[in-house]
């Protein structure tokens, strides 16, 4: 079992940046593929942006490519999202999630644990 305490989120003006962090209480979080996913009013939960065990290889939805930085430190068992330039429609509850893969995953069907999520909220 896998608990995952999603943290950062707030309400920050267009532009502007915020780091969210997910902190994984098991141990060998190092074995696990992590992803985070938002779900804004009135739509379906859609994947943001995965990461393996490893940190290589990272993966983005397009409408965060390039203003989005996932990233993960082992050591800490926690997992981060940079996000840079907000914009309005970036507004959503956002979580993490894992699954017991080394490769990185970005199906949310696929993952097996999930946080309770972080509201973010960007102003125009």
């Amino acid at each position: 079992q896998v608990q995952l305490v999603e943290s950062g989120g707030g309400l920050v003006q267009a532009g502007g940046s915020l780091r969210l962090s997910c902190a994984a209480s098991r141990r060998t979080f190092n074995s696990y593929a992590m992803g985070w996913f938002r779900q804004a009013p009135g739509k379906e939960r859609e994947f943001v942006a995965a990461i393996p065990w490893s940190g290589g290889s990272t993966y983005y939805a397009d409408s965060v490519k390039g203003r989005f930085t996932i990233s993960r430190d082992n050591a800490k068992n926690t997992v981060y999202l940079q996000m840079n330039t907000l914009k309005p429609e970036d507004t959503a509850v956002y979580y993490c999630a894992a699954v017991l893969r080394l490769g990185g995953v970005t199906t949310q069907r696929e993952y097996d644990y999930w946080g309770q999520g972080t509201q973010v909220t960007v102003s125009s």
